[in-house]
């Protein structure tokens, strides 16, 4: 794969601060292909967040959040198409007519629907669909929208994410063999040096299970989070499996060589407690998000800035995206042809 022959797309929703896990499994390795790819996309994906989000005020301000953290960890507006998804109307046009393609056993497959029902059969509702919206329901097709209407060619995601793109690919054949090409298949991209994070209980690190460790708070709040990560009762002294320690899995995507060895060896041969294990991750968490704590505060502070951000992206992602749906329209007959 060549990315300085790809079109990068990713999107992020607010739905609160990313943690640690976005930042591993899908920020970091998003951003280092954006810098070498021959274009690049990154939008706030608004529209998705509704599902979950009813309080307009929470929205809005999730929504600088996340535009602040992306910004604070690296993104180069030059080089990178950066924009609201509630900006871009031609995404929610070809939504709905790429709905028009998609079966609807598709959308019974997807993750997040079969989630939400499994979690009604554990609550023993009668109603399996009982709280689950339209909005959650038809999730692909709007993210199809998303990355087909620019033509992204190549998606960052972590692993649990794949269904998303291939989802998109479905969407984008079934559509294609009815009307003829006119949008471009996606792949997705899951760094090979990334894995899903842990929580600090074990668990994939996610903001539903309350596991998480944000990446912008309080040093203080930091620090007493990591201290909670489970772990077994050895002492000190006790020789412990590095590779089967929450602390020490998570501690490999932030420590250099030197100080990755000096905690594994500590473990393997003894010597080194939980505790210490514990604020050599909690320095090394610090010592990566202390530049970008002090820009996202700055953002944070400066609001204005932040939309003028968006905004210069809005025109180059509209462009393109106006192209794509007077070709999709073309396409199915609708319009002037």
């Amino acid at each position: 794969m060549d990315i300085k022959k790809q079109r990068v797309l990713t999107g992020v929703k607010p739905t609160e601060l990313p943690h640690i896990g976005n930042y591993i499994g899908a920020i970091k390795p998003a951003i280092e292909q954006s810098k070498s790819a021959i274009e690049s996309f990154l939008f706030i994906a608004d529209y998705h967040a509704l599902n979950i989000i009813r309080e307009p005020e929470a929205l809005r301000e999730y929504s600088y959040q996340v535009a602040a953290a992306w910004l604070a960890l690296g993104v180069d507006t030059n080089k990178t198409v950066f924009y609201r998804q509630s900006d871009i109307p031609e995404i929610f046009e070809i939504s709905t007519i790429l709905s028009a393609v998609t079966p609807k056993g598709l959308m019974n497959r997807a993750h997040a629907y079969k989630a939400a029902i499994d979690k009604n059969k554990e609550q023993n509702k009668k109603d399996l669909d009982i709280g689950i919206n339209m909005g959650l329901y038809t999730y692909p097709i709007l993210m199809a929208a998303d990355i087909l209407t620019p033509k992204a060619t190549l998606i960052p995601v972590g692993k649990d994410q794949v269904q998303h793109v291939e989802m998109t690919r479905d969407i984008a054949v079934a559509f294609n063999g009815i009307f003829g090409e006119v949008f471009v298949l996606p792949e997705f991209y899951i760094n090979k040096e990334t894995e899903l994070l842990p929580g600090i209980d074990g668990r994939k690190m996610s903001k539903s299970y309350n596991n998480h460790i944000p990446l912008f708070m309080p040093s203080k709040k930091r620090r007493k989070l990591i201290m909670k990560i489970v772990t077994d009762s050895k002492v000190p002294e006790e020789p412990k499996d590095p590779d089967s320690c929450l602390v020490y899995q998570i501690y490999r995507h932030f420590a250099d060589e030197k100080e990755l060895q000096e905690m594994y060896f500590g473990f393997k041969n003894g010597g080194l407690g939980y505790g210490d294990a514990k604020q050599m991750l909690f320095e090394a968490i610090e010592r990566e998000f202390s530049k970008p704590v002090e820009i996202y505060e700055e953002l944070m502070g400066n609001k204005d800035k932040i939309d003028s951000i968006l905004n210069n992206g809005v025109e180059k992602a509209r462009d393109i995206a106006i192209k794509t749906l007077k070709e999709t329209k073309n396409a199915i007959g609708i319009g002037k042809g």
